[in-house]
């Protein structure tokens, strides 16, 4: 998902979906990745009109193209990037808002709980032995791009680094998400819960644990039943609750979390024992998936005088 939190940032977006061809080859797309020749031959248009389209989508980051060999020599692949757009509308009253932004490698949390089936992996390499959580302590945990367990939690500390005399207004987290099935299964759902110092936010629902394709960043050596990819998810908490890609989940607000007095956020993941849908999660990181990001936290937040 492409989040656009101010009109200004989404121009080129918008100016890139101004075009009914362009509008028609994302709905292509979005149902199979496809070849320069195919989409020119679906659209009836030239190679050399189809090139400058795409162009327009790939400049503004929608469409990702790449030089695969089939028995026919090389082609040049065509894929979508993102699976949803969300764009805030936001008043002049918010010109005074500010965000502090910080990434976390997928292996960097600072506790855990998980239990089989698990593992994690480096780009490189599996760490360990999978389905063994003890090397969820291995000290290379640190390095890893993927991570996958049955039940159980990770948390995170996340650094507030908000200026002081300033009032938080908004927290925003995504990540790549899926569910854990042994193997893989599209339609194995799992209730993910998200915890903020301890507070219970929400849940959201994974529909499946996919490995029909390979993710577009997952690496090649990858066993081709695993994980592929997740669904890019963002959870926003501000003053009017908490929510999933701006559906709400809970009525808990920014207020609940008293982020103002800490110097860390602790951020939870977890799969309940308890959960209706025990399914797992799966993290993916930059180097896996078709998301090239880890765990993105965003805190946005006004002068004190403004918040008054």
């Amino acid at each position: 998902m492409l989040h656009i939190e101010h009109l200004e940032d989404g121009l080129e977006i918008f100016k890139a979906l101004g075009s009914g061809v362009r509008i028609k080859i994302i709905q292509l797309l979005l149902q199979q990745q496809m070849s320069m020749n195919e989409l020119a031959n679906h659209l009836n248009i030239s190679n050399g009109a189809l090139t400058t389209h795409i162009k327009k989508l790939e400049d503004c980051g929608l469409v990702i193209t790449s030089t695969e060999s089939t028995g026919h020599g090389n082609q040049k692949i065509c894929k979508v990037t993102q699976d949803k757009l969300l764009v805030e509308l936001k008043s002049g009253a918010d010109v005074d808002e500010r965000t502090c932004s910080v990434s976390l490698k997928v292996g960097r949390y600072s506790d855990c709980e998980v239990y089989p089936t698990c593992g994690l992996s480096t780009a490189e390499g599996l760490i360990g032995v999978v389905d063994d959580n003890r090397y969820f302590s291995h000290p290379d945990h640190f390095d890893a791009d993927i991570l996958w367990f049955s039940r159980g939690f990770v948390e995170y500390q996340v650094p507030q680094l908000t200026p002081a005399s300033n009032h938080i207004t908004q927290l925003t987290i995504s990540a790549e998400l899926s569910s854990e099935a042994p193997g893989s299964n599209p339609h194995w759902p799992s209730d993910v819960s998200f915890y903020v110092n301890g507070i219970h936010v929400g849940n959201w629902l994974s529909p499946g644990d996919f490995a029909d394709v390979r993710g577009i960043f997952t690496p090649d050596w990858w066993y081709p039943n695993w994980n592929q990819y997740g669904l890019l998810k963002m959870l926003t908490i501000n003053e009017s609750g908490s929510f999933i890609d701006g559906m709400r989940i809970s009525d808990v607000s920014i207020s609940d979390l008293n982020l103002e007095d800490c110097s860390r956020i602790r951020l939870r993941l977890a799969v309940e024992p308890d959960a209706e849908h025990v399914g797992g999660l799966t993290i993916f990181g930059q180097s896996f998936g078709n998301y090239a990001q880890d765990i993105r936290v965003n805190i946005s937040y006004v002068p004190q005088e403004t918040a008054s």
